[in-house]
């Protein structure tokens, strides 16, 4: 089916590839053989379990794209037409199918290894979200409700305790304790919601992390963000938490090596200053005074989504054995409190 899909966006004998290593969606480079043959694609079969309505992605790509093209620096891939004359192609078992040029002499890194990277990553999103920024996000489709909702996130966790058994809320007694101890952090966000004018709804990536910015081969400078399905309106914390989450800490989400765990604090600077840099003066005097407080508010929230999905039994991510979710939420309220004590330390010389 994929070699059909193919032939609905180009023309030629196509040969297909595997292309990255995305866990959600099957992607694809397609090159063309033959008299007449098309320019490669990159061809995607979206998770239609994931994202309920695909068309939504293609809606806000269409938007986000057009936007972009009125900026210069960022050169995102243009989304292709089927042979239909529609953004996209839905095969006979309903899968759903969009193509975009690949960029030719660009690759795309998965692991940091200077601060550097950090920097150029974190400053490539930055730049993505203020060339959007004369946007109306209400004109953008909300791909997945509630994603980054603090007060929703913490109401679930205390739904999740008071139906969970016995055994589970024994395990998880500290942990509970812990996280009910910074609510604080709720009451930020609620504070930042009921403040528009202060915090800004923006276009937001809300997948930020240095495999989704792809780097020209020859200059090893940032090209554009990629993987823009979950582009949607979003809060300043977002993305900056994120790149926070996933690119300082020492280990990931998945290690149980407790005291490994630790901040890079030369990758988190990069972060700040690489994003701040990339969205110039589109901050608010608030944002910028609050900007630490993303990569709290980030690791606090997924702390949340583990234990609440250990003690709903497991129902939303996969595990490989039965107290992962128990230790990938510890692991992240270790992760909190490391970055505590950091930013504890580096707010008086830098606020």
């Amino acid at each position: 089916m994929t070699a059909a899909a193919a032939r609905q966006f180009g023309h030629g004998q196509p040969i297909v590839s595997n292309l990255g290593n995305g866990l959600i969606h099957h992607t694809y480079k397609v090159e063309f053989t033959g008299e007449g043959s098309s320019a490669p694609i990159v061809l995607q079969a979206i998770n239609r379990h994931m994202f309920r309505h695909p068309e939504y992605i293609i809606h806000n790509y269409r938007i986000v794209y057009d936007g972009i093209q009125a900026h210069n620096g960022l050169h995102l891939a243009p989304l292709l037409r089927s042979h239909e004359g529609k953004w996209y192609w839905v095969d006979d078992q309903q899968s759903f199918w969009r193509a975009t040029g690949f960029v030719a002499g660009s690759y795309t890194q998965t692991i940091p290894n200077t601060a550097a990277e950090v920097y150029k990553t974190a400053q490539c999103f930055g730049h993505f979200t203020r060339s959007l920024n004369s946007i109306d996000t209400s004109q953008l489709r909300i791909i997945i409700p509630h994603f980054h909702d603090l007060s929703l996130r913490y109401a679930q966790f205390e739904e999740a305790i008071a139906g969970a058994g016995i055994n589970r809320l024994l395990k998880a007694t500290h942990l509970i304790a812990e996280l009910r101890q910074r609510k604080h952090l709720v009451s930020f966000y609620e504070h930042v919601q009921q403040h528009p004018a202060d915090y800004h709804i923006r276009v937001m990536h809300h997948d930020c992390k240095l495999s989704n910015i792809l780097l020209d081969e020859n200059t090893h400078q940032a090209i554009c963000p990629v993987d823009l399905d979950t582009v949607m309106p979003g809060l300043f914390f977002s993305d900056v938490g994120d790149m926070i989450r996933s690119m300082a800490p020492t280990r990931d989400e998945n290690s149980t090596e407790w005291e490994a765990i630790t901040i890079n604090g030369d990758f988190y600077k990069a972060i700040i200053a690489g994003y701040l840099d990339g969205m110039g003066d589109t901050f608010t005097s608030a944002e910028q005074q609050h900007i630490h407080k993303a990569g709290l508010i980030m690791a606090y929230m997924q702390s949340l989504r583990f234990v609440t999905d250990y003690l709903n039994e497991d129902v939303y991510y996969k595990i490989t054995y039965p107290e992962q979710n128990l230790n990938r939420a510890l692991n992240q309220l270790i992760l909190l409190e490391r970055l505590e004590a950091f930013v504890a330390e580096l707010e008086p010389a830098v606020v």
